[in-house]
């Protein structure tokens, strides 16, 4: 798909230079250099693949970016405004563009986002069987554990979710899962990505996709990314209330970070989650450091690799 919404010279560079296996983000900036995260490494892009001499470095322009954002958008900028207005926009197969610009506000409410001034662009890779270590853990007497994935940005939380999926399927644990893809990146779209017994509803917010997934699709499981808010809180607690599964994620570096979280504290008190799983990019993405059980006491002492 990246040849679909880079500049020809760019694509040409990174598909001679640079492995896309290894390629996590791409971040474009109007006329600054252009940074590449190559597993938990930053460089510039140059002529000739990476460098970290800033002179070699190539740049972005702001018609880059526009072309860029125009291409993503099928050419139609008003049929995706609203992943626009909440600053990204998410490709076939799960490539997913951060957008920097202008906030068009009307009474409060944001309409757009105009003057694109940087682009984000995020590669999902899969990794697979990296949800095996945690399976056990998660899965027990054919029901699974509210679970948590804790882990700062980019270090492989969409990714376990959607591997967790898949082993399900694999395995032929029939369960209803219910895929809430808030920002469309967990199924990628290609065959077997999210197995045989999900449904997914995309780019609603957890509110609403709670409430109308258990009601029209009746899950015994929900996936979902990157809790936040007091109301995606709120969500968690409906879903439970309804019998339903979560497994969810969050952005933190530590269980410890996740306690000083003040929307988390109630549902960490009453012990909504049973299962804690804290991941990092010490070993590149998706590096396991830890298992942890409601009561954030870890379950194994040892050292769990990539």
């Amino acid at each position: 798909m990246l040849e679909k919404i880079l500049p020809q010279n760019i694509y040409s560079i990174l598909s001679k230079y640079v492995s896309t296996n290894a390629l996590n983000e791409i971040r474009l900036r109007v006329d600054k250099p252009i940074v590449l995260a190559i597993g938990n490494q930053k460089f510039f892009l140059s002529d000739h693949g990476t460098t970290g001499n800033l002179k070699e470095a190539m740049c972005s322009s702001k018609t880059m970016l526009e072309d860029i954002v125009f291409k993503a958008s099928e050419y139609s900028l008003y049929s995706v405004n609203e992943q626009i207005k909440r600053g990204f926009l998410v490709t076939h197969g799960g490539i997913r563009l951060g957008l920097g610009g202008d906030l068009i506000e009307e009474k409060g409410d944001i309409k757009t986002l105009t003057n694109f001034n940087s682009i984000n662009i995020r590669i999902p890779h899969e990794i697979k069987n990296c949800s095996l270590s945690c399976f056990d853990f998660i899965l027990q007497e054919d029901k699974i554990l509210n679970t948590l994935i804790i882990s700062p940005p980019g270090a492989g939380k969409t990714t376990f979710l959607r591997d967790f999926v898949k082993q399900l399927s694999e395995r032929n644990f029939a369960f209803n899962v219910l895929i809430l893809d808030e920002r469309g990146e967990i199924d990628l779209g290609n065959k077997g990505c999210i197995g045989n017994f999900a449904d997914k509803i995309s780019f609603a917010s957890k509110k609403v996709g709670f409430e109308n997934g258990i009601r029209s699709l009746s899950p015994n499981l929900i996936i979902t990314d990157e809790l936040g808010t007091k109301e995606d809180i709120d969500a968690v607690c409906y879903a439970c209330n309804c019998g339903v599964s979560i497994m969810a994620s969050v952005h933190a570096d530590s269980v410890d970070e996740l306690i000083n979280k003040q929307s988390f504290e109630k549902i960490i008190k009453d012990k909504v989650f049973k299962r804690f799983v804290v991941l990092s990019l010490r070993n590149g993405p998706g590096t396991l450091e830890g298992i942890y059980n409601e009561n954030l006491s870890r379950l194994s002492n040892r050292y769990f690799g990539r």
